[in-house]
This record gives C-alpha cells, sequence and structure tokens, in this order.
C-alpha cells in the first residue's frame, strides 16, 4: 500500500449515532473520492472514524455533503474532529473495523426499500422472487444482531457463507449492499419452507414456491403461522368471518383488535381513511401499524376490532410478507405468533410447540432470530404520529436527552409492570429498548431479563445506579433492587407519575434547569407517595422532583385489580361516593349491577376490605363505560372499556356541552365526578343514546381539566403544560385538551418518539436518575452534605 508522506492537512473525524449498518462508510468513500481527499473511513466501537487529507476547503465540503446527504437509515449525533499524525493512503479507502467501547447505534430493522422491492419483482434479476432481499437501505439489524461492532460475524447470517456474487457485492463500495450484513441470495442464503407444524402430514396442494403454497392455504381459509423480522405472524383471510371467529378461538384473544397488513395504499383505502401523515407512517422505513379511522366503502368481519372504530394497517414489511400479500386483493389478519399475554414466538422449536395447535402450518426459514421485535403502533393525533407502541423500526435507535445531561453518569431504568421497556443512559442518550409486554406473564418476564442482558452487552454498559419504580410489587422494580444490590450500584426510587412528566419532558428537549412544568398524567394507576394508588394527577414537576397540586377524586376499587377487570365495581363505588345509590331502583337504573354480589360489595368498601383508594383516571373511564353497558361485566384487555366509548363518542361530535365536575380544595385541588354521575342516570332515563353520553363525559372531563389548569397557572405562574399517561392515547381526549391549553396560551408538550403510556415510563425514570446523581455530585464538589435540595418536599424526592 503506499502512504501520503506529508501528513500536514490530516484530520480525524469521529462520527457518533446511527452510523453502522446504514451504508455509511460507502457514502462517504463516494464523496471523498469524488472531492479528491486521500485517507480512509472504518468502523470501531464508537461509531464511524473519517481520517481525510487533503486541500482544507474540500474536507469542509466533505463534511458539509455529509451532514446533508446522510444514508436513509443514518442518524448522526455529532461529529468531533481532531488532528492525525498517522499514516494514510494515496487514495481514499474503506478500512477493516476495530473493536473498542461500545459507544455507537445497533439501527433498528427498516422495511424492504423500494429498489429491492424492484429486484424482487423483475424476472431478470438474480433475486427475482427471492424472499431475504435486503441492502444498507433495509433489512434485518437489531432482530439478528448479538453483538457490535455489527459485522456480519455478530449477525444470525454468520452461518451463510457469501456465494462469489454476493461477495463481489459486499466487497464494492459502488454497491448498495457494500458490506450489506445481511445479504444473501438463493444461491448461497435463508431458504424459506411450508411446513406442517402438528402431526399432519403436509398436503401436495400443486406446483409452486413455498409462499404460493402458503397463500393458497390462506385463501382456502386455514390459519398459517409466518416466521417475520423480530418473530412469528399468524396469518389469515382478514374478510373471512368464520376464519378471524377461529382464530379468537384458538389464540384465546376474545376482543383485543387484530393487526392487518395489505398489499398496499389502495386496498388499505378500501377500508379506511388515509390521510397524508398517515399515509406517510405507512410508507416509512419504520412500516409501523398506524391506527386508521374505518370510514371505507368496504367493512371487515366485526371480529377483527369489536367494537372499535380503528382497524390497525401495515404494509408488507419484509420481501417474504410482500411476496405472500400481493398474491391477495384484500387485507390478512397478521397478528403476533403467540397465545393471548405471552410474548411472540420467536424458536422454531417452539413454535411447533406452542403454535400447533392455532395453525396447522408455518410459512418459515432458517435464519434465526436473535431478538424478539414487535410490531410497532402509531397514531396520528394533534397533526403528529404518535408513537403507541415503540419496537420494529424504531428501537434501538437512542434519544438525546436535554441540554444539562451531557455529563450524566451511566444508568439503568427498569421501568414498569405493564407495557415494560427498560432504558440504558449512556454518553447523554437514552437507549430505549422495545417493547417488552406485560412483566405479570412469566415467559415476558424472562425474555424482558434476557434482552436486558443483551442490551448490556451490545452497549458494552456498566450501571453506577439503577431506577426503579417505587411500587413495591412490580417485577421490574424487584429485579432493579436484587441487581443493585449485586452490581453494588446506587438504587434510585422515581415516582410512577413523576417519570410520565419527566418523560414528556426529556423527550421535548426541556434543559435540565428549566423552570417546573405543569404535568398531567391521567392513567390506570401508580403507586403515589401516600402509599395510595394515583391515576389523575397534576404535578408541578423538573426532572429533580414535583409538587402534587390537584388530582381526581380517589375512589374505592373494590376488588383490587379485580376492578380493574369488571367495570361494574368501579361503577359501583362511584355511584356509592356521589350518593347515587337507590337501593329500591338500582338493579332497574344501573343494568350493570344485574346478578352481582352489592352488598358483599358495599361491606367491602365500608370496612375496607381488599378497596383501595384511587384518584385513577381509567377507572372513572371504566365506570363510565359500565353505566352504558359496554364492557360491564368484564374487559378482555386492559383499556377495552375505554377505546370502545371513545369510538361511541366519536360518531356525536355534534355534542357541545359536557357533563358538570365539582372543581374544590386549596392545597390540594380536587376533581369530583359527583355532579356527572346525577346527569348520567338522569339522561339514561330519558334514553339519551349512549354516543352522546360519552361524548358529554369526554367534554365535561376536558372542560375539568381547563378549569384546574387555569387557577393553578394563577397560583403558581406556570407557563408549560406536559400531558402524559395512557388515557392521552385516546384521541377525542387528547385533542380537545392539546387544542384547548394552547388556546389558552400556554406551551404544550406532548409524546411522540416515546409512548405516553408505560412504554414511556422507563425514559422518565433515566432522566429523574440522572438529575439525582448529578445533583449529589455538585454538591459533593461544592463541599456540602446534604444529598439533595429542591425547590418540592422532601416527599417528591425519595
Amino acid at each position: 500500500m503506499s502512504f501520503v508522506a506529508e501528513q500536514s492537512q490530516a484530520l480525524e473525524f469521529r462520527v457518533r449515532g446511527r452510523v453502522q449498518g446504514v451504508g455509511f462508510r460507502p457514502t462517504v468513500w463516494r464523496m471523498a473520492r469524488e472531492l479528491g481527499l486521500a485517507g480512509e473511513v472504518l468502523n470501531d466501537g464508537e461509531g464511524v472514524l473519517i481520517r481525510v487529507s487533503g486541500d482544507q476547503s474540500q474536507i469542509v465540503a466533505l463534511l458539509r455533503q455529509i451532514e446533508r446527504e446522510p444514508p436513509p437509515l443514518a442518524h448522526i449525533d455529532g461529529i468531533e474532529r481532531q488532528r492525525y499524525s498517522g499514516k494514510l493512503p494515496l487514495d481514499f479507502r474503506i478500512a477493516e473495523s476495530i473493536g473498542g467501547n461500545a459507544r455507537t447505534q445497533v439501527a433498528p430493522d427498516a422495511a424492504l426499500c423500494a429498489a429491492c422491492a424492484a429486484e424482487l419483482r423483475d424476472p431478470s434479476e438474480r433475486r427475482f422472487r427471492y424472499p431475504f432481499t435486503n441492502c444498507t437501505h433495509c433489512g434485518p439489524r437489531l432482530s439478528i444482531v448479538t453483538a457490535i461492532p455489527y459485522d456480519r460475524a455478530t449477525t444470525t447470517m454468520a452461518p451463510f457463507a457469501l456465494c462469489e456474487a454476493c461477495e463481489a457485492e459486499y466487497r464494492n463500495p459502488r454497491d448498495r449492499r457494500f458490506h450489506a450484513e445481511a445479504v444473501a441470495c438463493s444461491a448461497c442464503g435463508p431458504t424459506a419452507s411450508f411446513i406442517a407444524l402438528g402431526q399432519d402430514d403436509l398436503p401436495r396442494d400443486g406446483d409452486g414456491d413455498a409462499i404460493e403454497v402458503a397463500a393458497r392455504f390462506i385463501a382456502r381459509g386455514d390459519i398459517i403461522a409466518v416466521k417475520g423480522l423480530g418473530g412469528y405472524h399468524l396469518a389469515c383471510d382478514a374478510t373471512n368471518p368464520e376464519t378471524v371467529a377461529r382464530l379468537r378461538l384458538l389464540k384465546r384473544r376474545d376482543a383485543k383488535p387484530f393487526a392487518l397488513m395489505a398489499r398496499d395504499l389502495a386496498v388499505i383505502r378500501r377500508y379506511c381513511a388515509v390521510d397524508a401523515l398517515e399515509e406517510r407512517e405507512l410508507t416509512s422505513v419504520e412500516a409501523p401499524i398506524v391506527l386508521l379511522r374505518a370510514t371505507g366503502q368496504k367493512r371487515l368481519p366485526q371480529a377483527v376490532a369489536p367494537g372499535l372504530d380503528t382497524l390497525g394497517f401495515m404494509l408488507p414489511t419484509t420481501p417474504l410478507h410482500l411476496l405472500l400479500i400481493e398474491q391477495f386483493e384484500h387485507p390478512l389478519v397478521m397478528t403476533s405468533g403467540n397465545i393471548s399475554e405471552e410474548p411472540a414466538v420467536v424458536d422454531d422449536a417452539e413454535a411447533c410447540r406452542q403454535l400447533a395447535d392455532i395453525a396447522s402450518f408455518a410459512l418459515t426459514h432458517d435464519r434465526a432470530i436473535a431478538n424478539r421485535v414487535d410490531d410497532s403502533v402509531v397514531r396520528i393525533m394533534g397533526e403528529r404520529s404518535r408513537v403507541l407502541r415503540r419496537s420494529r423500526g424504531y428501537a434501538p435507535a437512542s434519544l438525546r436527552l436535554p441540554k444539562g445531561f451531557e455529563s450524566a453518569p451511566d444508568l439503568l431504568a427498569m421501568g414498569g409492570e405493564l407495557k415494560s421497556t427498560f432504558c440504558l443512559l449512556k454518553d447523554g442518550e437514552a437507549v430505549l429498548s422495545q417493547h417488552q409486554g406485560d412483566l405479570e406473564n412469566a415467559a415476558t418476564f424472562n425474555d424482558y431479563r434476557k434482552n436486558l442482558s443483551l442490551y448490556e452487552r451490545m452497549f458494552d454498559h456498566a450501571a453506577s445506579a439503577i431506577v426503579i419504580d417505587r411500587h413495591p410489587e412490580y417485577l421490574s422494580s424487584k429485579l432493579g433492587r436484587v441487581e443493585a444490590e449485586r452490581r453494588g450500584a446506587q438504587l434510585i426510587e422515581a415516582q410512577h407519575h413523576h417519570a410520565h412528566v419527566a418523560a414528556c419532558l426529556a423527550e421535548n428537549g426541556r434543559p435540565l434547569e428549566a423552570p417546573p412544568a405543569l404535568g398531567i398524567v391521567l392513567d390506570g394507576l401508580g403507586f403515589g407517595d401516600d402509599g395510595a394508588i394515583w391515576g389523575g394527577e397534576f404535578l408541578l414537576a423538573d426532572y429533580h422532583g414535583y409538587e402534587r397540586l390537584a388530582r381526581l377524586k380517589p375512589i374505592a376499587m373494590p376488588g383490587g385489580a379485580q376492578a380493574a377487570r369488571e367495570p361494574w365495581r368501579n361503577l359501583y363505588a362511584h355511584l356509592r361516593a356521589a350518593g347515587e345509590l337507590n337501593a329500591a331502583r338500582l338493579a332497574d337504573e344501573w343494568i350493570a349491577f344485574e346478578g352481582k354480589p352489592l352488598a358483599t360489595i358495599d361491606r367491602m368498601i365500608a370496612q375496607g376490605v381488599n378497596s383501595p383508594l384511587a384518584s385513577s383516571c381509567g377507572r372513572l373511564f371504566d365506570a363510565v363505560a359500565a353505566a352504558i353497558g359496554v364492557c360491564a361485566d368484564r374487559q378482555a384487555y386492559e383499556g377495552e372499556a375505554a377505546a370502545q366509548i371513545e369510538a361511541l363518542a366519536a360518531t356525536a361530535l355534534n355534542e357541545d356541552s359536557g357533563y358538570q365536575f365539582d372543581i374544590s380544595g386549596s392545597e390540594l385541588i380536587e376533581i369530583d365526578p359527583a355532579p356527572m354521575w346525577r346527569a348520567i342516570r338522569d339522561d339514561l332515563r330519558e334514553e339519551v343514546a349512549a354516543s352522546a353520553i360519552t361524548r358529554r363525559f369526554h367534554l365535561g372531563l376536558e372542560n375539568a381539566i381547563g378549569e384546574v389548569v387555569a387557577r393553578l397557572a394563577d397560583e403558581r405562574g406556570f407557563e408549560t403544560v406536559a400531558l402524559s399517561g395512557g388515557c392521552f392515547q385516546n384521541r377525542l381526549l387528547f385533542e380537545s385538551v392539546h387544542e384547548s391549553l394552547r388556546e389558552a396560551g400556554y406551551e404544550v408538550l406532548t409524546h411522540a418518539d416515546a409512548p405516553a403510556n408505560d412504554g414511556g415510563l422507563s425514559l422518565g425514570q433515566a432522566a429523574i436518575g440522572a438529575a439525582r446523581l448529578m445533583r449529589t455530585a455538585d454538591l459533593k464538589r461544592a463541599g456540602e452534605n446534604h444529598t439533595c435540595v429542591s425547590a418540592f418536599p422532601a416527599a417528591s424526592l425519595a
């Protein structure tokens, strides 16, 4: 190799961010050669190194072009510069990767790009109908990676040796498959197969490849398992009501909506309205499930999404899915491959054990899935895309923490119990895991622990502190305590709703030392400072602490967790608290109570037996649903009642007056729905439509929130409001509260990149923990003896 003799003009640039496995090096190589520069570009554990020599104006031009025209999947967080005194080649080359501390980002899995899709359909291309086609602009990433640097040897593509043609593409910087670690073709790569999962023999069904055979089985009414990027799906004809009903029965999924896949936007538009923002999300590299209004000319069976006015659609994300779905003029159900509440199956042997009773056959392949990655879910609300479940396409892309967090120590935040995620904080960035699920399920909790270990290896992460939710029974918190003791790491507790607010502040770039904002957190439940259940909170908060200024009136939850599953219990407790129980007419006026053990429930509440008080907005929604006979006896899934009354309310948009709520108190303002219950009783007597009742409830709650915010702003002088919690996934409630607060002149912060539900909790925990540790370090440097100081009460900092 020839080297440059004079290095006076040589510089080294460190590029950080999502820059490996996305075609970054060949992009730099092409740009540098076009500018006549000498040097090299390479991967290492911290990102990408660019060492360059030449005319300084051309070097500046290179950097500008890199920042302006990065590869489609790249995201540059920063570029650092220093002089370089080592030897460089006379031309510009791509050098071998080197190891080191892991400070780079692993890219998320990306949907099939247009160029690969075109090859897939072109009979003259050697990858015609090859179901594992990919390049540096698309294909598997997180789902196949086992360590970094991200090279083929550290992925589940390692067993597949490249053929001569693929090797040439892999080595050619001019080719879009240069160092595409999953590159393959039919001669050397994974292969698809159609197999029997159970004891049945695979019937002969004519000619065709595995995908064509699978399509014929679906068309005839079969349910089949399909091995995707980050797990198995269960697929069937979405227009066949008998098959959809059978899938529900076998999967033990009574009512939770099924995800759908369609071959293109034209098919989706037959069933749903699709606006420009929704189209952008559907066709993005993330390719999430997008919740759409089911207002198209065609209808799917009610069993696809019972009681809802939305359908969750996605476009094909992989070549295999595209080849399958292109054979259908209508949608397919494409739901997670599992028994209800279990994590999606990723292992082939496990698919045979778990899915054989649901699907007799499987469209599978021989590339292993390293990491389970569920489909992401988004919804357009307030003219922005909001992530409701952050997984495939988004994780593990990091979120840069705001100004002031640059020197935050490495820490681990364990998240919550439901819709759980965890978060690694490293180098001022938050690495939020993909959706893990509900940890009360043993298999999900095992997967959570496995993924936690994987992330710590991938990112070479050693936490100096572990942050947990205060709830003593959360499995994530229990594990956090054990891990903190085992590692000798500091343990930090973060209150549930404070973490919600902190997540919203962090996502919106609120600086570490910014003035407190009013956080409004409406959700199901969280453990409060007083040992009670919180869930309808108004907290004046920053990252360091908070003060509780207002709440929904606490109401008993007779039966505890059982009340979250059986909405009639919440209705009874609310009516009892409002003084609206007329024993003589109870069963006549409230159909939800027919045949219920009301005397037992009354004694439980009166004696405080398994009836904790809860200021929960989620349970208020449940009670209203039960009042009109929606999911009164039982919810098949968390949030079912709330989702159904949102759908009802959306059909009564001509209603413009809401129910009244009482607002009282001084030190702690309380919102009491008692007047609403009297009005609902009167409306039921007058046989007012359920849609109008639910709409009046939404409007009344919005009005009460606005009134409380105005009163608190007068008293405390804040200008910024942050909205968080799962209840703000309700489009009607979110958009009305968001719009009314903006019109009143407040800066309103909301979630978009991290979920408003408990999926974003770990991000807030990480920000709280970092703020705590940094303040403690500052005080130690200043010679103070205190562990923490704040403008907020001590209880908020425990």
